[in-house]
């Protein structure tokens, strides 16, 4: 080949990867340092000629990414002045233990290719025109603890602190009583996963996989009841974390907080591979708002499933940690496991019945990331027969005040005879009513729900016939699911029928109150379940056994005492209550009871047997017949009282409260 043609050709593949006008473009960045209170940066670009609405800048780390390889994207039109080939976009980052570099394309939309969509189907962005890169911006000390969030264990007196560092130096939880004086110490035990252990696309690929950090994990021991403990995180050499504190359990309180959801997923400033969970920045506004509001008493979170979507690609990980941390550094955040931290099409237990369950919605992750980064009550493990380190955090319980919470999976394994039925039945044989008189189980895809997922239909199908039976034989109060992304409410129920509608019910009647709670910012979800003979044109009706049912986004707030369980519905868009449930506790109720039958009691006794001066009186003032019919008149008394009480034991044993409002809120 002749030099002339070796010239055309070093031409074309230049013309093809730079815009001609990518010499008078240019990018900059400001600051180029980040810290964990500053992490907002600044990216001006300039002299963009012919602007086109689909010009984008990348956002990539680390800096050697491919092209193709970038975690986030934003248009050039999102500033103002984009038309006139300059402008500026703000974005908050952060600590991917490596450094950010972004790059800004030309893309028209004749290059639109219709087979590279994202999760909704729209166009990804294309990479063959790239017009400017800029310097690198980093994290200053990117080794320093990060992503710190807190967990029970199986003990009362202790506390579980994990967080993710850079490098995995030795370090240390050090905490006390006072602020000033953190004058007790633990050692972390360091692990991590790597992208062998990821079992599919995308997790395995140069697209998802970025290096997740060093995982630590230290137990705090030896805390006093309900005290306010300081601790913080970290090495001398390496640095500590900022001071955050936490209030101990205690088993003796007479009151329980938690907030509970499920499919919150994560936030994100730039758009990416899949769709981002705008609404969960709501759900951790309001929960920060109420934690302020409650002050210094036990609380914690409960997340039942689709954690944070990150399905394959590894940062959005840290973006979710990130999220949760101002919540999760200062009270218990737990979590069970759902579809999207783990299902993958070999997955060691996929029975015929579940072929149209259990797919691809894990992303390659096969709940590695979800095992390792959390580390709940208990020791539940499952195989993946992959060589990748087992799934964790399957099922476990807790006490928490007056209330026993169990935590289920349904992505393995739970039909009769299996480790976790087992687990199941035998904890709920074994739960302390006199202790916790109201038991809460939770697990990810629903029971019950009223929206047309007629896909879980088997699954539903198979929790019906093995876990129900054992919830009503042993008289849980409240089933919670996620996976429908909505709040629904039933009456107490068992096989599909209402025990009661008339919002007259104790926790004691054998009839669990399930409640969808998958509403807290995973936005897609199919319809509710129409009639079938308006199919074209859908009617949805309300089952009976539905009490209601919401499509706002939010969270649920439970509040128990020995006396009430309430579960509150939260809604997003104004932090108000949108629905409630209250239910009385059996144990409760007999004391009232108890109480006033004696004073009932009490009363007729008095009546019954007067001092010894009124008797004597009373026998020189009447004669006989006087006083038998004095007698006659007193048994009939005495039977109206015990008529009245009698009914009255048997309206108490019945009476708890809900709000009883029975509407769809769209």
């Amino acid at each position: 080949m002749d030099s002339s043609k070796i010239l055309i050709l070093v031409v074309f593949l230049f013309c093809c990867h730079v815009s001609p006008s990518s010499s008078s473009v240019s990018i900059t960045v400001y600051p180029t340092t980040l810290t964990r209170t500053s992490r907002i940066v600044t990216v001006r670009w300039s002299g963009v000629e012919s602007p086109s609405e689909l010009d984008w800048l990348g956002i990539y780390s680390p800096p050697k990414s491919r092209n193709e390889d970038f975690i986030g994207y934003i248009f050039l039109r999102n500033s103002s002045s984009w038309l006139k080939g300059t402008g500026s976009v703000e974005i908050p980052l952060v600590n991917l233990r490596a450094n950010y570099v972004f790059r800004l394309f030309r893309w028209t939309r004749d290059e639109v290719n219709p087979k590279h969509r994202d999760h909704d189907k729209n166009p990804l962005p294309e990479t063959h025109h790239r017009l400017a890169v800029s310097e690198e911006v980093m994290f200053e000390a990117a080794a320093l603890p990060d992503q710190i969030h807190l967990s029970f264990t199986d003990h009362e007196n202790e506390m579980r602190v994990m967080f993710v560092t850079a490098d995995g130096a030795e370090s240390f939880v050090s905490y006390g009583l006072d602020a000033d004086r953190l004058d007790q110490i633990v050692e972390t035990a360091v692990r991590r996963y790597e992208r062998k252990d990821m079992c599919d696309f995308q997790a395995n690929s140069s697209i998802g996989w970025r290096d997740p950090g060093f995982i630590h994990d230290g137990v705090v021991k030896n805390l006093e009841k309900g005290k306010k403990y300081f601790y913080t995180v970290g090495n001398d050499a390496g640095g500590w974390s900022p001071i955050h504190n936490f209030i101990s359990r205690d088993s003796d309180s007479n009151e329980t907080i938690a907030f509970l959801f499920g499919d919150m997923g994560t936030y994100t400033p730039y758009a990416t591979f899949y769709r981002i969970q705008e609404e969960s920045r709501s759900t951790v506004k309001w929960i920060l708002r109420d934690m302020e509001a409650l002050g210094d008493k036990p609380m914690f979170v409960s997340h039942i499933g689709d954690i944070s979507y990150a399905r394959g690609f590894s940062w959005i990980w840290d973006e979710f940690f990130n999220q949760i941390e101002p919540i999760a550094s200062h009270i218990p955040y737990h979590v069970c496991i759902g579809n999207h931290e783990y299902d993958w099409p070999s997955q060691p237990w996929r029975p015929d019945w579940s072929y149209s369950i259990y797919g691809k919605d894990g992303g390659g992750e096969c709940g590695v990331p979800y095992s390792l980064r959390f580390k709940m009550p208990g020791n539940s493990s499952f195989p993946t027969l992959t060589g990748s380190p087992n799934t964790q955090n399957l099922y476990y319980s807790f006490d928490a005040g007056v209330v026993h919470f169990l935590y289920m999976s349904t992505e393995t394994n739970f039909l009769q005879g299996s480790a976790q039925y087992n687990f199941i039945k035998s904890d709920l044989e074994r739960v302390d009513r006199n202790k916790t008189p109201f038991v809460v189980i939770q697990g990810h895809r629903p029971m019950y729900t009223t929206s047309n997922e007629v896909r879980d239909a088997p699954i539903r199908q198979k929790m019906l016939e093995h876990l129900e039976p054992i919830l009503v034989q042993n008289n849980v109060t409240l089933a919670l699911w996620g996976h429908v992304h909505r709040y629904e409410r039933f009456c107490p129920m068992r096989n599909f029928s209402c025990v009661d509608v008339s919002s007259n019910f104790t926790s004691t009647v054998g009839a669990p109150v399930h409640v969808v709670i998958g509403m807290g910012g995973q936005d897609w979800q199919p319809i509710w379940e129409p009639r079938p003979d308006h199919i074209d044109v859908p009617i949805f009706p309300q089952p009976e056994r539905s009490m209601y049912r919401g499509g706002e986004f939010g969270y649920t707030r439970l509040v128990a005492t020995r006396e009430k369980l309430t579960l509150s519905y939260i809604g997003n868009h104004d932090g108000q209550v949108h629905d409630a449930l209250e239910i009385l506790s059996g144990q409760t109720l007999k004391g009232t009871i108890d109480s006033n039958e004696k004073t009932l009691k009490n009363s007729v006794d008095d009546q019954k047997t007067p001092s010894s001066d009124k008797v004597a009186s009373v026998e020189s003032i009447f004669p006989w017949y006087m006083k038998a019919a004095i007698a006659l008149v007193a048994a009939v008394l005495l039977g109206f009282a015990l008529g009245f009480l009698t009914r009255y034991r048997r309206d108490a044993l019945e009476r708890a409260q809900w709000t009883p409002v029975k509407i769809v809120e769209l």
